[in-house]
């Protein structure tokens, strides 16, 4: 008998003990990072301006790169039938042939630069929306009085209850409605540079 009233004691000695431990669990909240650069005002503008950039710049490139594919072309068909020995007696082939590596090299290091533009760009550009959402994070965590904030990049799954994504998207719309997205310039000796540190 003592060993049943033992037992019916038990849930009620688990219930007591875990009533505190419930009442300390962390207020965690959950922000989509991606969706917050996404949809605001200021990350679509980003976008915009980022795809024209890359125009531009593919537009510089294909206008580079027409020219080299031309003499490519030339040389092959004035090359084709002709041993390597023989196009190597033909100087005026061999100066093409050199003209058209320098050419071929200049045009990788334009495009080196040209994709480093893009990122400084990027960078350059979302620093203002960093920046602001720092303080922004901060505020919506002491007035939800949240313990902990996760991306939901990292996760499984989150109840949208617990998503400030929305309220995020909101506040820094209104404090950086649009930013100014003006592209870096990089030169093709930086571009060298890089590519030989790497």
């Amino acid at each position: 008998m003592k060993f049943i009233k033992s037992l019916l004691l038990l849930p009620v000695m688990i219930a007591g003990l875990s009533a505190p431990v419930l009442a300390q669990q962390p207020n965690i909240a959950v922000m989509n990072e991606e969706r917050v650069l996404r949809e605001s005002s200021a990350g679509q503008h980003i976008q915009a301006r980022m795809q024209e950039i890359a125009q531009e710049i593919d537009a510089e490139l294909t206008a580079m790169g027409q020219p080299i594919q031309q003499e490519t072309e030339r040389l092959n068909v004035e090359t084709a039938s002709m041993t390597p020995q023989a196009i190597q007696q033909r100087p005026d082939l061999m100066q093409r042939i050199e003209a058209l590596n320098q050419q071929a090299q200049q045009f990788e290091l334009a495009r080196r630069a040209r994709q480093q533009e893009i990122v400084q760009t990027e960078r350059q550009a979302m620093r203002p929306i960093y920046d602001a959402l720092g303080p922004i994070l901060e505020a919506v965590v002491a007035e939800r009085d949240i313990d902990i904030l996760v991306d939901r990049a990292n996760l499984v799954f989150a109840s949208p209850d617990v998503d400030i994504s929305a309220d995020v998207i909101s506040r820094l719309n209104a404090q950086v409605p649009t930013v100014t997205v003006t592209r870096v310039r990089v030169s093709q000796e930086a571009a060298a540079g890089a590519a030989q540190q790497q």
